[in-house]
Order: C-alpha cells, then structure tokens, then sequence
C-alpha cells in the first residue's frame, strides 16, 4: 500500500462537530476499501490566503492514510460531491510523519509560552513564585 498526506478544507458554517463527522466518514472509507487513517489533526478555523467562494475562513484537517490507490481515487470523488468541502490535497509520501505538524506543533508551543507568562504550568496549574 502507498502512504498518503490528505488535507481537507471545509466551509467555515459548520461546526468543528460537522467537520469531525466528515473526517468520520473519510475513515470508514478508507477502512472499507482497505485502508487506515493513522494520524488525524484538527486545525481549526484558519484564515485563507485568498477567498473561495466568497469565505475567508474555512475549517481545516489533515489525515495521513496508508492506503491503495483505489481508496485514494474513491475519497477524492466522494469530496466532490460533499457541498461542505471548499478544497481537498491529497499527496503520495514516501513515508507518514507520526510527529504532530509544524502547524499544531506551533500552536503548543504559543500555548506553553502563553501559560508561562501567565504564570501557569502546562496542565494550568500555579507555578508558585520565589518569595522575596
């Protein structure tokens, strides 16, 4: 089997639920023509660079898939038909990266900073300060 990096990019009026639901549904495809979803990342409501079709925002997920061809070419026509995907990538990869993505690894990254500066450890509590 092949190995897939597969981006999706959804309409911004539905919600994160929705758009769970959707990758649901492209995991029981793939699994039902043989396949496997071994990585999924949500990655929120971003900004576009540019507007499509008149939205500047969009939902945005990635899933990487070991899978044959066949399941790839079934997926990409079943996202044609589905009104809710503005944009879909799927990319043949040599190998799948089980590493978080640049993008997700970047948003921990500001939140530790962001806790740091507020005075809080990565799980929210206290940090206590050094008494003067």
């Amino acid at each position: 089997m092949a190995f897939y990096e597969h981006v999706l990019i959804a309409r911004p009026e539905i919600s994160p639920q929705q758009v769970d639901a959707l990758v649901e549904d492209i995991t029981k495809t793939v699994k039902e023509l043989g396949g496997q979803v071994t990585k999924n990342e949500y990655w929120g409501l971003r900004n576009l660079t540019y507007r499509i079709r008149k939205n500047r925002k969009a939902h945005y997920a990635l899933l990487n898939l070991d899978c044959p061809t066949n399941a790839v070419q079934e997926l990409e026509r079943r996202l044609r038909i589905n009104e809710d995907v503005m944009r879909f990538k799927t990319i043949r990869v040599e190998e799948l990266d089980p590493e978080p993505s640049p993008i997700l690894a970047r948003r921990d990254r500001e939140e530790r900073r962001r806790a740091r500066r507020e005075g809080r450890d990565e799980d929210g509590n206290e940090i206590m300060g050094e008494e003067e």
